[in-house]
């Protein structure tokens, strides 16, 4: 059976503060909680592509209208967050195992 994306992201990551020498439960922690934003991120481009950049409201039969999806918003804040957490630990992700297709979510 063939590893996900998830599963080589984490493998590379692990392999990457090994080669370090980098050891303990929080480093391996802190790539749990990248593993975490990146399902996040997944979610958050999922509903984008599902329901787009703006979305419809309606409060009553007379106040509707379009806003901005908030999902947007979250998934820069998602995405820095990662990327912190890539820099703390002094890690890069692998660019062969970059999002570009869509399969995972």
């Amino acid at each position: 059976m063939a590893k996900g994306k998830r599963a080589i992201i984490k493998d590379a990551l692990v392999d990457q503060l090994e080669n370090q020498g980098v050891i303990g439960r929080h480093f391996y922690d802190l790539i749990e909680d990248y593993l975490q934003l990146w399902d996040i991120k997944n979610s958050l481009f999922k509903d984008i592509k599902e329901r787009g950049v703006s979305v419809y409201w309606e409060n009553s039969p007379t106040q509707s209208g379009y806003k901005k999806n908030d999902s947007i918003t979250e998934l820069i804040k998602v995405n820095a967050q990662m990327l912190k957490i890539l820099q703390q630990l002094n890690l890069k992700v692998d660019e062969s195992i970059s999002d570009d297709d869509d399969d995972d979510f």
